[in-house]
């Protein structure tokens, strides 16, 4: 990652997907990528630049299925655009092997993977439709890498930021990260003081009305 890319992964530290989620609809943007789960219920919030690789239908001969990761950087997050497949995959043990060791942060694929015991016994984080054993070989390969993608109905560009969890996957534009992380913060932090005014015997009525919460997420 360069610089800027630091700075923009650091404004989202400490914050989780219902937090961005909640600040994107408040700003009228999509990025939450239906269908697309996590392997595990991971405790920590994966955040990184996309970067973002198309597969198509192979062509005769098949071409490259996985030689894009030799140019991923350290702490960006693959993002594979399949079409949804799910009768083949495009990622397996030795992809996750390499992506550990070349500390990639996450992969999201809208589609399947496979060998999903190497990937939950290292720890390798990856959201997808499923898992399914069936390889992707002359049945896909790459058509472009860093080009705009769809995932779960959530458009990617290369470089857009990804924070993915337990809940799932939202993909912030880049060029709005700034303004939904701060007012994720701000959600995040009313949401805080609810919880901390029924702790102290307040009803959940009285706190969300005091701090306005029906209205965090609405637009406008």
């Amino acid at each position: 990652m360069n610089a800027q890319d630091k700075e923009l992964v650091s404004l989202f530290e400490g914050l989780d997907t219902p937090g961005v989620s909640d600040a994107m609809d408040k700003l009228g943007l999509p990025g939450q990528c239906l269908g697309i789960a996590p392997l595990d219920n991971y405790k920590q919030v994966v955040i990184g630049p996309a970067f973002t690789v198309k597969y198509v239908p192979a062509a005769t001969p098949a071409g490259t299925v996985g030689d894009f990761i030799d140019d991923v950087a350290e702490g960006d997050v693959i993002v594979i655009d399949n079409d949804g497949r799910t009768d083949c995959t495009v990622w397996g043990d030795i992809m996750t092997q390499y992506a550990g060791i070349r500390k990639i942060g996450a992969t999201v694929i809208d589609g399947v993977c496979r060998d999903v015991s190497k990937a939950l016994g290292d720890g390798y984080p990856l959201f997808t439709r499923g898992r399914f054993m069936r390889t992707g070989k002359d049945r896909v390969e790459v058509e472009s890498v860093n080009t705009p993608v769809s995932i779960g109905t959530a458009r990617v560009v290369a470089r857009d930021i990804v924070v993915a969890d337990a809940n799932g996957v939202v993909v912030v534009p880049r060029g709005r990260a700034r303004e939904v992380a701060e007012l994720a913060r701000k959600i995040e932090g009313v949401e805080a003081e609810i919880r901390a005014q029924i702790a102290q015997g307040k009803t959940l009525g009285q706190a969300r009305q005091a701090l306005g919460y029906h209205t965090l997420q609405r637009k406008g």
